[in-house]
């Protein structure tokens, strides 16, 4: 974002604070608009008045002011830090357990997508033929599309998802 503002352009970031501080539909985010004239940013100013007047006028602030009370107090923002980077190494140790069990059980195919995606979900490939049985014989869940929640793997549930993966590709 600096890169773009110090090169002069018109720059607008959009950030999510629902799923990185656990605010989920508490609306909480922040809109940077960077703009190169007081002219333009005048003009964007008012057609967000607009937007924000015809989608919700007021949200809620409870969400907000918690991110800003962790975000502006050193211990908790560094709290919040150590546990963004355990949540997202236990992410990290999901996805490779589960491409080595698929790996050792054979099944078919190449997983490395597994391990080259990032984030809390991952498209496994699956068909949807193939993601409505390990819902319905397995009771693992995931879209129509085969994206699964990586954060619902264990250590004690990551070889029976990857035997069920296996048993489904193969079947159907």
């Amino acid at each position: 974002m600096r890169i773009f503002v110090e090169e002069g352009l018109n720059v607008v970031v959009a950030q999510s604070f629902a799923k990185v501080m656990g605010l989920y539909g508490e609306r909480v985010g922040a809109l940077h608009v960077f703009c190169d004239t007081p002219e333009t940013a005048e003009n964007v100013l008012s057609q967000f008045r607009i937007l924000v007047r015809i989608n919700y006028s007021f949200p809620p602030l409870h969400g907000a002011r918690i991110a800003s009370l962790i975000l502006n107090q050193e211990e908790l923002r560094n709290q919040w830090l150590q546990e963004l980077i355990n949540v997202t190494n236990r992410i990290s140790k999901m996805r490779k357990l589960l491409k080595e069990e698929l790996v050792n059980n054979g099944a078919p195919g190449s997983w490395d997508h597994i391990t080259d995606q990032i984030g809390m979900f991952s498209y496994t490939g699956m068909t949807p033929e193939q993601s409505t049985a390990m819902v319905e014989k397995h009771s693992i869940y995931m879209t129509a599309n085969g994206r699964i929640s990586v954060c619902g793997l264990t250590e004690k549930n990551v070889k029976y998802t990857a035997d069920c993966i296996k048993e489904c590709v193969e079947k159907y």
